[in-house]
């Protein structure tokens, strides 16, 4: 195979661009940025993303997907009130749209109408901030080479949360308007209210912490499921076995929760040895068994109390 010999590319994410293939010939262009959906291999030369996502990556979309659902049946959950039937809607609602949205995201994604995605293997945490690596030969003259090295995986999740925002738009308000007759007219809209705030949030973490959510998010999920599940319990002065059954709502909040744990688990171990990892999974139930094996020793009710009391 004949390829036309030219200077080394400078910079980490700088290449050649295939102009021209007739048989075993290839023409490459100057080195520059390469196109959508490529990126340098090390010979500094733009391949075509071909691979599947690894398990990792379809790990971080879904919890990039996860965000914007937990935020939406918090807030609602928040403004619903205790004595609201349009809670259970809304949360359908909301579980509806942002798997629409994830249906649409792929769907329009490379390749065009099926459910799956070709990628660019993420290899370091610099793959994510190609911005930041263009070089300067003469310390002038900036040969600017930023694109999307882990394609798709950072603009993927602009499109999902883009999607969710306009079938929340279309769906929810109508919902909100017909069944929650229970809630005055200023708190009917709240949680889209609140919806209009998160986005812009989410979409600027996004942009600037994507490459450090992708690779500290299975540690995140793991201490915030934690934290909320030790905070609900308290607050709703869970004590012992009894009062977590009691209610149906208690059940599926703990069950949540572990499959948030069990989320977290396989992110970390990413499930390379079977075996040796499905066994973690047994760890689950832990934190929900310790803290209710100790909370006779903390006694959370007479904490609230001193605390409302002001002591």
């Amino acid at each position: 195979m004949a390829v036309d010999i030219q200077p080394a590319c400078l910079g980490l994410y700088c290449g050649k661009t295939l102009l021209f293939k007739n048989g075993s010939t290839e023409i490459y262009g100057e080195c520059g940025v390469c196109p959508r959906g490529q990126r340098t291999n090390a010979q500094k030369y733009c391949q075509p993303c071909t691979e599947s996502p690894e398990l990792y990556d379809w790990l971080y979309l879904g919890f990039m997907a996860m965000l914007p659902l937990v935020l939406h049946w918090f807030f609602i959950e928040w403004y619903s009130g205790k004595k609201s039937s349009s809670a259970l809607f809304q949360h359908i609602t909301a579980l509806l749209e942002c798997s629409m949205a994830a249906i649409i995201t792929l769907l329009v994604s490379d390749p065009v109408g099926v459910l799956y995605i070709r990628s660019c293997r993420v290899l370091m945490l610099s793959d994510w901030y190609t911005m930041l690596y263009n070089p300067s030969p003469d310390y002038v003259t900036t040969v600017h080479c930023t694109h999307e090295a882990v394609y798709p995986l950072y603009t993927i999740v602009f499109i999902y949360y883009a999607f969710c925002l306009v079938l929340m738009m279309l769906l929810r308000p109508l919902l909100v308007k017909k069944i929650a007759c229970g809630l005055g007219k200023s708190d009917r809209f709240k949680s889209i209210y609140a919806a209009l705030y998160f986005f812009p949030i989410l979409t600027v973490l996004q942009a600037v912490g994507g490459g450090l959510l992708y690779y500290a998010f299975p540690y995140i999920i793991l201490v915030l499921s934690l934290v909320t599940l030790a905070v609900y319990m308290s607050a709703s002065e869970i004590e012992n076995c009894y009062d977590l059954l009691v209610r149906k709502k208690r059940l599926i909040v703990l069950f949540s929760h572990w499959l948030l744990h069990a989320y977290g688990i396989i992110s970390i171990s990413r499930v390379d040895k079977l075996e040796q990892d499905l066994p973690l999974l047994a760890l689950v139930p832990t934190p929900a068994l310790f803290y209710l094996f100790t909370a006779k020793f903390t006694e959370p009710s007479r904490i609230l109390s001193e605390g409302a009391n002001g002591h």
